[in-house]
C-alpha cells in the first residue's frame, strides 16, 4: 500500500466572500487557505495603521483585522481605507469589535461602510437582554451593509452566563466532566448557537465565519475537531496567545498543523508577540510557511539548506543559504506580478558532497558548497542536471545571477 503523503481533503464548509472593491478574498468551501494578520497600532493614528496594513498586504497577509474599540478609532476606519486605496492597497479589512461595537457601528456608518467584514466577539457584548439587544444590533449593521461577521469565541472572555449554566447542567450528571471538557463545549456551544441566532436575524449563512480562541495546543486542536464535526461555517484557527519567539512558531504550527492535516481550516492567523523592533509581519511569514511546508500553498520559493556538520567547518553555505532565501522573498512583491509559478521553485544550499548533489537534483536549482577537505568548487545543478561549476570568490554573486536567469526564463513575463 502507498504511503499517504498529502493532508486529507478539506471538510465541507460554506463558502463566505470578504471584499473591498474588486478584490475578493473567498474563505471556505474549495478555496486556499486564507492567511490573515492583525494591526497592533492605535486604530485612532490613521497613518501609522495605514502603514503597517501595507506592511502586512505587502508580506503576504490576504485579510488584516483593525482594532475599533473607541469613538477616536471608529472615526478614522474611512480614512484609513482611503489612505489604503490611493496606496493601491486593496486588501480587506475587518473591525475588531469588543464591549461598544453595537455603538460604534451604529454610531459611525463611515466605518460601518468601510470595513470588509465584523468580528464579533459575543462573551463581550453584555448581559441578559442587553445582550441579546447588542448582539442583534451589530448583526442588523452588518444584514444592511452586506458585510460578513466572524463569530469569535474565546476562553478568555466566555460568555459567563453560558458557562455557569453548563457548570450546573454538568454538576447534576452522574459522571461529570472535567472543567477543562466543559470549557471546551462552552465554546463550541457559544459559536455554533451565536451563528444560528444570527442567521435568524437575518444574516445570511455564507456570511459567517467562526472561530474558538483558545492558548492550549491540545484545547485548540479539541475545540475544533468538534467545531468542524457540528457545524460547516468557514472556521479561522489561531491561537489566542501563541507567545514569543520560537515558542509561540511552535505552539502555533504543532496546533495549526495537526487540524489542517485533518482538512480542518479555512483560515489562519499566526498571533506572535513580536520581540521589540521585530516587525509585525513575521507572524504572516510564518503563517506562509506552515501552509507551504505543508503542500497547502506557495507564497514564495523555498531554500532547502543542510544544518551543518564537522564535514561543514565553513560557515559561507549558511551564510549564501541565508542570503538567498532573503533575496528571494524580497524579490515576490515584484515577481508574483511578472512571473506567475515562480513562488512553487525550490532552491537547495548544500554544505559538502554527502547530500549536496541528491538535494541539488531534487530542487530547481541547487549548488553543493564545498565541505572539509572536498575540492574548492560548488557544482550547480538545474532541473536535475549538473550545468555550471562554480568556484573563487563570487560564488554568491554568480549563483544569485543563476537564480535569476532561472526565474526569467521558466517562469517568463505574465501574460497581457
Amino acid at each position: 500500500m502507498p504511503v499517504a503523503a498529502r493532508p486529507a481533503a478539506r471538510r465541507r464548509a460554506r463558502q463566505v466572500a470578504v471584499q473591498w472593491g474588486a478584490r475578493v478574498v473567498r474563505v471556505g468551501a474549495d478555496a486556499p487557505v486564507v492567511v490573515q494578520s492583525m494591526t497592533n497600532t492605535d486604530t485612532a493614528d490613521a497613518i501609522a495603521t495605514a502603514v503597517q496594513v501595507k506592511e502586512l498586504a505587502l508580506a503576504g497577509s490576504e485579510i488584516v483585522r483593525i482594532t475599533v474599540n473607541s469613538p477616536e478609532a471608529a472615526a478614522e476606519v474611512a480614512a484609513i481605507r482611503e489612505q489604503l486605496d490611493r496606496m493601491g492597497i486593496d486588501v480587506p479589512l475587518v473591525g475588531d469589535f469588543h464591549y461598544n461595537g453595537h455603538k460604534l457601528l451604529t454610531q459611525f456608518p463611515e466605518c460601518a461602510r468601510a470595513l470588509s467584514k465584523y468580528r464579533i466577539n459575543p462573551g463581550n457584548v453584555g448581559k441578559g437582554a442587553r445582550r441579546e439587544d447588542n448582539f442583534a444590533q451589530m448583526i442588523e449593521v452588518a444584514c444592511r451593509h452586506d458585510k460578513p461577521v466572524r463569530i469569535g469565541v474565546n476562553w478568555g472572555s466566555l460568555d459567563q452566563e453560558l458557562l455557569a449554566r453548563m457548570m450546573d447542567e454538568n454538576a447534576q450528571r452522574s459522571a461529570p466532566w472535567t472543567a477543562n471538557a466543559v470549557l471546551r463545549e462552552a465554546l463550541v456551544r457559544s459559536a455554533i448557537e451565536n451563528a444560528e441566532r444570527a442567521e435568524e436575524l437575518g444574516l445570511a449563512g455564507d456570511r459567517i465565519c467562526l472561530s474558538a480562541k483558545v492558548s492550549g495546543v491540545q484545547d485548540l486542536i479539541a475545540v475544533y475537531r468538534e467545531l468542524a464535526r457540528r457545524c460547516d461555517y468557514p472556521l479561522h484557527l489561531g491561537l489566542t496567545e501563541a507567545g514569543m519567539g520560537s515558542k509561540g512558531i511552535v505552539a502555533s504550527t504543532a496546533a495549526l498543523s495537526v487540524l489542517l492535516q485533518e482538512g480542518i481550516g479555512d483560515t489562519i492567523r499566526v498571533s506572535l508577540t513580536p520581540a521589540p523592533g521585530e516587525p509585525r509581519t513575521r507572524e504572516v511569514q510564518v503563517a506562509q510557511e506552515i501552509l507551504q511546508t505543508m503542500g497547502l500553498r506557495a507564497f514564495t520559493p523555498m531554500v532547502v539548506a543542510c544544518p551543518g556538520c564537522g564535514r561543514t567547518t565553513s560557515t559561507f553555505f549558511q551564510e549564501l543559504a541565508d542570503k538567498i532565501q532573503t533575496y528571494l522573498r524580497e524579490q515576490m512583491p515584484v515577481w508574483r506580478s511578472r512571473h506567475p509559478g515562480v513562488e512553487s521553485m525550490s532552491v537547495a544550499v548544500m554544505g559538502c558532497v554527502v547530500n549536496g548533489p541528491g538535494e541539488s537534483k531534487h530542487a530547481n536549482i541547487g549548488i553543493s558548497l564545498p565541505g572539509s577537505g572536498e575540492a574548492p568548487v560548488a557544482p550547480v545543478f538545474i532541473d536535475g542536471e549538473r550545468s555550471v561549476t562554480l568556484k573563487g570568490e563570487r560564488i554568491a554573486e554568480e549563483f544569485q545571477a543563476i537564480v535569476d536567469g532561472y526565474v526569467r526564463r521558466t517562469y517568463g513575463p505574465a501574460p497581457d
